[in-house]
């Protein structure tokens, strides 16, 4: 079997994923880079621009708030326009927003920026997720999204690590390196193909059709908040743990590997059982470990007992990302899939904007242990809102297995699918 066999995707449709991812990442590395790392720490952009960091702090908040809001309508402008011309509109505007950075001499000139920045991004996570979905084979569909997502989200943190080493940097060349990352993401998404997967026609949402994708939507949004939620429940306070149980950056970050090791290591298990048709089992069993592991991170174990309990919670988030995906493929119809995706997405992004404040409030209401008791708690209930809604998610699955699957046609894939 050669390598082309051997990758969960129907034929000639490799390439189309991985220009998409390619054009995402591109994306994706500035805007995690740009705001708070780099134009918020940065004493020489600050005195250039004449502004505080705390209008830097803003137009990173307006960035995500019009991604937020946006994410829906940029699933229904994929399914009307198709994933090429949304993608190559949504990086046009993002290089347009960042090319007016250095004119931005007023608080409200960057947050306009920032935001229209955001709108431009909004059509890039759900572009690349709906058409990795539409192409992957049923068998593989949840792994198959986990890896897609987990490389791109790589650059959310290789953005902000590289603009941070730039905080010393003139503006200029930051500015450069930010318009050549985006360039790269429009040539990316000018290189999709035109044909790429010849999905079903997608219909457009009203009346019956609007009534019965929100059916479908609704139960699948406890679990997109979740998941955003927990990974970034920690994000501001992490380090005031650390300093309140006495932990250095090193032991802290080594408790972290264990955990991100564990959950790599066991997805292709657990994602090859979601797959197999148990998404929902994986997804409650998944919950079910994070809430049990965080459960035992609030009682502030000592450093030891902690490397367990990380395991613990990663085998747990193994479970919770495959188990996704393949339970959004598998009770989507692939006709609403990409209007599905985008206000999906909308709850994702609204979880990681909600969850650091809520992970702020729990460390100083309740101590160290506080946010850990809060995922446990939030694991817990939609664990038990899954359990409860079995039946529901097997008559969806049956519904959809029903519906017509993109096909392959010797021209290529519509990126419309």
């Amino acid at each position: 079997m050669n390598l082309r066999e051997r990758l969960p995707f129907q034929p000639g449709t490799a390439r189309a994923v991985l220009i998409a991812a390619l054009s995402l990442a591109a994306a994706e590395f500035v805007r995690s880079g740009l705001y708070l790392p780099y134009l918020g720490q940065s004493p020489r952009v600050q005195a250039q621009l004449n502004l505080p960091a705390t209008v830097v702090g803003l137009a990173w908040a307006a960035h995500v708030l019009t991604d937020t809001v946006m994410r829906g309508p940029a699933g229904l402008l994929i399914a009307r326009v198709g994933l090429r011309w949304a993608m190559i509109a949504g990086t046009a505007v993002s290089l347009l927003a960042i090319s007016l950075l250095p004119a931005a001499h007023s608080g409200l000139t960057l947050l306009l920026i920032a935001a229209l920045h955001g709108v431009g991004f909004s059509v890039m996570w759900p572009g690349t997720m709906n058409l990795t979905a539409d192409v992957t084979r049923q068998t593989a569909q949840g792994r198959t999204l986990t890896v897609v997502g987990m490389s791109v989200s790589s650059m959310i943190g290789l953005g902000f690590f590289a603009y941070g080493s730039l905080r010393a940097a003139p503006p200029e060349q930051v500015y450069l390196l930010s318009l050549g990352a985006l360039i790269l993401s429009l040539v990316m998404a000018v290189l999709l193909p035109a044909r790429a997967v010849r999905g079903p026609a997608r219909e457009a949402l009203r009346g019956d059709a609007l009534r019965a994708t929100l059916r479908r939507v609704t139960p699948l949004l406890p679990a997109a908040l979740m998941q955003t939620v927990t990974l970034s429940l920690f994000g501001q306070v992490l380090y005031k743990i650390a300093d309140a149980l006495s932990l250095s950056t090193a032991q802290i970050v080594s408790v972290l590997v264990v955990g991100g090791a564990v959950a790599f290591a066991c997805i292709p298990l657990l994602g090859k059982i979601a797959d197999r048709g148990r998404a929902v089992p994986v997804l409650i069993g998944g919950y079910a470990l994070i809430a049990a592991g965080m459960l035992g991170l609030a009682a502030l174990p000592p450093l030891w007992a902690m490397y367990p309990l990380a395991a613990l919670v990663g085998v747990g988030f193994a479970g919770v990302q495959p188990g996704w995906g393949a339970l959004v493929t598998r009770t989507l119809p692939a006709a609403q899939r990409p209007a599905a995706w985008g206000v999906l997405m909308t709850v994702e992004n609204g979880g990681t904007a909600l969850s650091p404040l809520l992970g702020v409030l729990a460390f100083e209401r309740f101590g160290a242990g506080g946010p850990f008791g809060l995922a446990a708690g939030l694991a817990t209930l939609v664990a038990a809102f899954y359990l409860l809604l079995r039946p529901l998610f097997a008559r969806a699955t049956e519904q959809t297995v029903s519906d017509p699957a993109p096909t392959v046609s010797e021209s290529g894939p519509d990126v419309r699918a």
